[in-house]
């Protein structure tokens, strides 16, 4: 897996994204339901998925894991829930992720850590296979670049450190493509982006446009009533704006 790693973390347009080689052990390794994904990430393009290209140099970098699975064969996403007792954005969903550490050797190495950090799961049974372009947080000044990466062996994940995540969470693909459970999100804040209802949890800001688009991307999305707006909690801050159309 190092040399896959390696193979990512080399040079590349910020503004594009990056996948291993068609021959490599890890593309070979994926199941036949992410081909879509994977040959969105061949051309994907920032424009693609957010209004707000990453500046030419700057900006804390930092990256999250999209990590695909199979829950007794149904093809899911990983996700945390943060803790409610954050000072910021509290008790939303989000993929694992986080900053760069100066040990890090990279974006890929770094959202491999902070899940792991945040989920528990054991990381030699995840293959990354895409980096998707950098994408650009103005109110954070965060440059965050998406890891793709298949679960080829799972491992048990749970809630590692309560104060920082409150719930980790397995969603099925089938159940984020259900047009009954996509909404618009309408923030005081005048922010306005897609969303995703998960029971009594409402996934939206950066992770909520990230889903949107890659659900897209992929040919997966089906029509949904985009009238359907969901009005967040006022007492909320407004969640940094991610990926949106």
């Amino acid at each position: 897996m190092r040399g896959d790693i390696a193979f990512l973390e080399g040079p590349r347009d910020r503004s594009r994204g990056l996948v291993l080689a068609a021959g490599s052990p890890t593309i070979a390794q994926l199941p036949q339901w992410l081909a879509p994904v994977v040959a969105a990430a061949r051309t994907v393009k920032v424009d693609d998925l957010t209004r707000f290209p990453p500046p030419a140099s700057g900006g804390r970098e930092s990256s999250v894991l999209m990590l695909f699975g199979e829950n007794q064969g149904n093809p899911d996403l990983l996700l945390i829930e943060r803790s409610h007792d954050m000072r910021s954005h509290s008790g939303q969903p989000a993929f694992p992720g986080g900053a760069l550490d100066p040990d890090d050797s990279g974006a890929v190495a770094a959202a491999l850590r902070e899940a792991e950090e945040e989920t528990g799961l054991d990381p030699t049974g995840v293959r990354p296979f895409a980096v998707l372009p950098e994408l650009f947080v103005p109110p954070s000044g965060f440059v965050v670049t998406p890891v793709l990466a298949w679960w080829k062996v799972s491992s048990a994940v749970g809630v590692v450190d309560a104060g920082e995540v409150a719930d980790v969470l397995r969603i099925s693909i089938d159940y984020l493509t259900n047009p009954a459970n996509r909404v618009r999100v309408r923030h005081p804040s005048g922010y306005v982006g897609a969303g995703f209802i998960l029971n009594d949890l409402v996934i939206w800001g950066f992770t909520g446009g990230l889903l949107d688009r890659i659900i897209a991307l992929a040919g997966w999305e089906q029509p949904w009533d985009q009238s359907n707006v969901v009005d967040v909690d006022e007492s909320r801050e407004p969640f940094d704006e991610g990926p949106q159309q």
